[in-house]
């Protein structure tokens, strides 16, 4: 039985981040998540949304850049790379303002053994024990659904009919994924593979990005692409890994596609912004930039729309803001043109804050009309609208989840 840390750890532990998170820059630490180095390690960089405004340039004050830590691994039988001695650089800061190494030891270098790797790992990261603790080598999707607390159990403490129980929790929340950058064609490519999340609530893979070489999807330079999850909420008390392999398909046999990204990410709980950023994660063949965010005191909402009643074709563009934010969740950008359910889309919202649901309809080259609705969240229990819009009939169902839950 796997089980949470002590009750009165977590609101300490939050006010903790939280405090942290206001003065340090986001960075998310690279490693290898390959035992033999058959595999470069990516590289990434930091870059802000316009929304934020200008860059932000704290990098420059040698305190926060105390808790800025880079790799340099080397790799004896590893594909191209970056430098002439066939190492790949992880680097963080506003690429376009830019690059900082710090010479006087954040740069670890990380031995081509077993066991060096987890010595470098251990000094640079958090512990040697990673491997074990996020189950790199167990490829099976997380265990844990979403919606596991929106019914009120055996253990809530109601106060004026609101559970006072189950608490809220630091969430990872991904706004968008973005192909940044593709250097081997000047057109389209097809891209597929995944992006994943493995958090300690059930260290499994709980898939953001999931595509299938024999369905790959086309896409271009600065193109969307599309999520279909996370499966569950994404729980960031503690570090959060994101696991990628993403290439590009070039012909019948796969032996002959090319790597874009493959790797993990550490994106750390006490350093992870509170505000929306983009981490650009570099490859042999271009880049991805995901855009994510740490989202404090949050509950899970889970978005199930029904579309019914069609009347005839039209577009609709699906947008989600949580929080309070100005940045964008797509959560679905098409043509209706039968009665049918859109995929089910898990999201963080932040305790005492709505989320908002943009409903953009058009009918081809005519002006477009929007519907909004808003849902407060809390702990447990579900709400559901319905919109009559000019020629279908949408029904939205959220359901609210916490996830302090154990596994048995």
């Amino acid at each position: 039985m796997a089980s949470g840390a002590p009750r009165g750890w977590l609101p300490t532990l939050a006010q903790r981040v939280a405090s942290v998170r206001a003065v340090l820059n986001p960075p998310v630490r690279h490693v290898s998540r390959f035992p033999h180095g058959s595999r470069n390690m990516a590289i990434s960089s930091r870059v802000k949304g316009k929304e934020l405004g200008k860059p932000d340039r704290r990098m420059d004050n040698e305190e926060n850049r105390a808790a800025i830590e880079e790799f340099i691994a080397h790799y004896g039988d590893g594909g191209p790379a970056n430098n002439d001695d066939g190492s790949k650089i992880s680097m963080y800061g506003d690429e376009d303002v830019y690059r900082t190494i710090d010479p006087s030891g954040a740069v670890k270098d990380v031995g081509d053994g077993e066991d060096e790797k987890d010595q470098g790992v251990s000094k640079g990261t958090f512990g040697s024990g990673w491997k074990n603790d996020y189950r790199i080598a167990d490829r099976n999707e997380t265990r844990l659904e979403a919606m596991m607390l929106s019914d009120p159990n055996k253990d809530c403490i109601l106060v004026d009919g609101t559970c006072r129980w189950h608490r809220a929790q630091s969430m990872l929340q991904i706004f968008s994924v973005k192909l940044a950058k593709i250097s081997v064609v000047d057109g389209p490519v097809q891209l597929y593979g995944y992006i994943a999340a493995r958090d300690l609530v059930d260290p499994l893979l709980n898939y953001i990005v999931n595509i299938g070489r024999d369905d790959p999807i086309t896409v271009e330079k600065g193109s969307l692409i599309e999520t279909t999850g996370p499966k569950r909420g994404i729980e960031l008390s503690c570090n959060v890994l994101i696991e990628y392999d993403m290439r590009i398909k070039t012909g019948e046999q796969e032996k002959g596609d090319l790597q874009l990204i493959d790797g993990v990410s550490i994106v750390d709980e006490l350093l992870t912004s509170s505000n929306p950023w983009t981490n650009r994660i570099h490859g042999d063949c271009g880049a991805i930039d995901i855009t994510q965010m740490c989202i404090d005191y949050a509950f899970e909402a889970t978005v199930e729309v029904v579309i019914s009643e069609v009347q005839s074709s039209f577009d609709l563009l699906l947008s989600c803001f949580t929080s309070g934010l100005h940045e964008e969740i797509r959560l679905f950008d098409g043509v209706i043109g039968k009665s049918l359910g859109l995929r089910r889309h898990v999201l963080a919202v932040r305790k005492g804050k709505c989320m908002d649901l943009k409903f953009k309809v058009g009918f081809g080259s005519d002006c477009c009309t929007e519907h909004c609705r808003s849902f407060e969240a809390t702990n447990h229990g579900c709400s559901s609208e319905q919109i009559k819009m000019e020629s279908a009939l949408v029904l939205v169902k959220v359901t609210w989840s916490s996830l302090e839950y154990s596994l048995n």
